[in-house]
């Protein structure tokens, strides 16, 4: 299925102003339909002075009218006349009588779509840029309660304000989406002065929850929310005046008695002028608490990767006074490949304690791995010149500490083995697909006798990581001519798993 920006343009007669316009509108796409108990279809006019729906939303209080998408399709021969007014007459048109759908009895509202030119100012296009349709189900007529004219009057409000420019507005922040409030979670309409004129059971349930135990409705929403923070410890977001007065498109938390309340308010507008507001409110208390855990754990982590980091830094440090207090020259050797291999798993866990995320950008590992090479040809006095093309990518943790470790013995070899005492260059490749990632480690010295490896401890911990723990395939073969060239395939398998997750 297209994206809603490849559907609209596709069709020729709108621009990128027009598509960020009906993005903010299809964002309360199932506000409106849930708020008028039917299923809404948006239309933009096509290049053959038609129309072709982009976008869908279906009631969840009450039954759908259509049971498979219109998105991508013809406005339908007996909606086409009406959309067609609408469009060109920019006004709301109602069918003058019931409509049958699929021997389902209908009411259709079309309804132009104006767009904003700017944030301040009430000046719109020239030309609607869409048409929404409402389709109410006319089979389940019955005496509507309080509480479903109020959010029908409140649909009505909107359709009204999306076809003066009003809706969606522009000056209302982005906002993160997640335990954003909904009709169905409570609704509290609210008059010119911020008095309330109707709650909802789940809004009033809401705020009984912070303690508030009379009636909402007669009552200041702003008076009523003073009331419930009194006396707490805690800051109090500055937008939330905004927002419980209606007087801007702002969404804010209240928290009271270990509850907090998620706050939206939608001003309702006629001409331009305010004349009420609309107030979602959701419990997202569970939720809240969540996300204060994930950030204590992600804090957790961050920390023991940092603690983690220092400690192998203090090792390292140790190892690196041992061997230079040590006077045998295998054991020096040792020391320092041993505090090389140290060095390279706290790169990997430096990395991970500057971000909240478990995977690491590999190609800044190994760019820190590759000035251990510096230190290793200063103490076999070898100019080594290392080239690394290509890119390794985003990697897990499971993956990068072995694979970090393997690289620095790799390296480490070929400077110490292949480019002991003389100059030369150490060339390092990394390809990498969605199956799998190969790197190439090339080096110009002396190379190895063909069919021989090493069999040393940095030839067995190679093995060890990229075979047993990643999984790998490692070569090592003699070029012709010189030098020595290693190449390692790593399946991605794990990272093929979190993504299916």
């Amino acid at each position: 299925m297209s994206t809603l920006s490849d559907l609209v343009l596709a069709q020729g007669r709108s621009d990128e102003a027009d598509v960020e316009w009906l993005h903010l509108l299809v964002g309360d796409w199932q506000l409106l339909a849930d708020l008028a108990f039917a299923d809404i279809v948006l239309w933009v006019p096509s290049a053959d002075d038609s129309f072709v729906a982009v976008a869908h939303a279906r009631p969840s209080g009450s039954a759908t009218l259509f049971y498979r998408d219109f998105v991508g399709q013809t406005v339908k021969p007996e909606w086409a006349v009406q959309v067609t007014e609408a469009f060109e007459t920019t006004r709301i048109i109602d069918s003058t009588a019931p409509t049958w759908y699929e021997e389902t009895p209908t009411r259709v509202r079309a309804v132009p779509v104006m767009r904003r030119i700017a944030p301040s100012g009430k000046e719109t296009t020239d030309a609607p840029i869409a048409v929404i349709t409402r389709h109410t189900n006319l089979s389940e007529a019955r005496t509507p309660s309080r509480q479903e004219l109020t959010f029908i009057e409140c649909a009505n409000d909107l359709f009204e304000m999306i076809a003066t420019g009003d809706f969606p507005d522009l000056g209302a922040p982005a906002g993160p989406r997640r335990g954003a409030p909904r009709a169905s979670d409570g609704l509290i309409r609210l008059d010119i002065d911020g008095t309330a004129t109707f709650a909802s059971p789940n809004a009033l349930s809401a705020f009984n929850r912070m303690g508030f135990a009379g009636e909402l409705e007669g009552e200041s929403l702003a008076e009523v929310t003073t009331e419930l923070l009194v006396d707490r410890n805690y800051a109090v977001d500055e937008s939330l005046p905004l927002v419980v007065t209606g007087r801007a498109p702002w969404r804010t938390d209240i928290e009271a008695r270990g509850v907090t309340v998620s706050l939206r308010a939608i001003p309702i507008r006629n001409k331009g002028e305010r004349i009420g507001a609309i107030i979602l409110c959701r419990d997202v208390t569970e939720m809240r608490h969540q996300e204060r855990e994930l950030i204590t754990k992600d804090a957790t982590i961050r920390e023991i990767h940092h603690r983690v980091k220092n400690n192998l830094q203090t090792v390292a440090s140790l190892l690196r006074i041992q061997a230079r207090r040590t006077h045998n020259d295998v054991a020096r050797d040792a020391l320092g490949q041993a505090m090389r291999r140290v060095a390279a798993i706290a790169v990997v866990h430096d990395t991970l304690s500057e971000g909240l995320s478990q995977n690491v950008d590999f190609d800044a590992v190994f760019d820190r791995v590759l000035l251990l090479v510096a230190e290793v040809a200063s103490s076999h006095n070898t100019t080594v010149h290392p080239k690394f093309t290509g890119s390794f990518g985003v990697l897990p943790s499971e993956y990068a500490t072995p694979l970090a470790l393997a690289l620095t013995e790799l390296v480490t070899n070929a400077v110490e083995h292949g480019l002991a005492g003389r100059d030369g260059e150490v060339a390092i490749s990394a390809k990498r697909n969605d199956k799998e990632l190969r790197v190439r480690v090339r080096d110009n010295g002396v190379g190895l006798p063909e069919g021989q490896v090493g069999a040393g401890l940095g030839t067995q911990i190679v093995r060890t990581l990229i075979q047993g723990e990643l999984g790998g395939v490692i070569d090592w073969h003699t070029l012709v001519g010189s030098g020595t060239e290693v190449t390692i395939d790593i399946p991605l398998n794990w990272i093929a798993k979190d993504e299916v997750r």
